[in-house]
């Protein structure tokens, strides 16, 4: 949020180019901002400090501490009262690449670990970003790689072919992210790659190149066998 066209398109760009950041709206209206955050899962916001109708450090004060903040302003003033609000950081205007990048790494080695939105960001159809074991590694995960994802309490196993990754991450928050065209829930603790399947022994899904199996379910029968009746059984059931 700025009062500033400019300024928004600046950081913008910056957001496009981090891949772990995924921009969810911007104004120049404070009361649109408020709105926006009330209604929406927003982890991080870049704020102004100086704006005509409300001052960013009124606004950290109606956030009440629920978003982190980075400050954004040219006035180097006003540095001591953000932090005094909780600001996560404190750029000034104009703000550099390398400066807005250690900001946003700042924000994401401070996530609570339990957040999906830190642990798993969308940019592109054919890809997501995963947070693993190493402090601060973040590995891209093709879609077309993924065969299936274990659920495991509060982790998710990512199987492939080549490789198992293993998140602090809910299953459920990770399959409302997966392409529902492409993944399928099939048992309370697994979602499969339906191009990946080999065949159905029992309740048992078998996958190409792969020695392993998932179990199907039986809440998941009737969905999993709509979803292969055209592309798998040719119709037929």
């Amino acid at each position: 949020m700025d009062d500033e066209q400019g300024a928004i398109d600046i950081l913008r760009t910056f957001i496009e180019k981090t891949p772990f950041l995924t921009l969810q709206g911007s104004t120049t209206n404070p009361l649109e901002a408020l709105a926006m955050v009330q209604n929406q899962p927003v982890d991080l916001l870049f704020l102004d400090i100086h704006m005509p109708q409300l001052s960013g450090l009124d606004f950290m004060r109606l956030l009440k501490g629920h978003t982190k903040v980075i400050l954004t302003t040219a006035y180097s003033e006003f540095a001591v009262e953000g932090f005094e609000h909780d600001a996560l950081d404190y750029l000034l205007k104009p703000i550099a690449f390398e400066r807005f990048l250690k900001a946003a790494h700042k924000a994401l080695a401070g996530a609570d670990e339990s957040s999906a939105h830190w642990q798993i960001v969308d940019k592109e159809d054919d890809y997501i970003f995963i947070k693993t074991e190493s402090k601060g590694k973040m590995t891209k995960v093709n879609f077309n790689e993924i065969v299936f994802v274990e659920g495991m309490k509060n982790y998710v196993s990512i199987n492939t072919y080549e490789d198992r990754i293993v998140t602090l991450l809910n299953l459920k928050d990770l399959e409302n992210r997966l392409p529902s065209k492409q993944f399928m829930r099939v048992h309370k603790s697994y979602i499969v790659a339906l191009n990946k399947i080999k065949a159905l022994d029992g309740n048992q899904i078998i996958f190409n190149k792969l020695k392993a199996y998932v179990p199907l379910g039986e809440t998941y029968r009737i969905a999993f066998f709509d979803a292969l009746n055209e592309k798998v059984l040719g119709g037929k059931r």
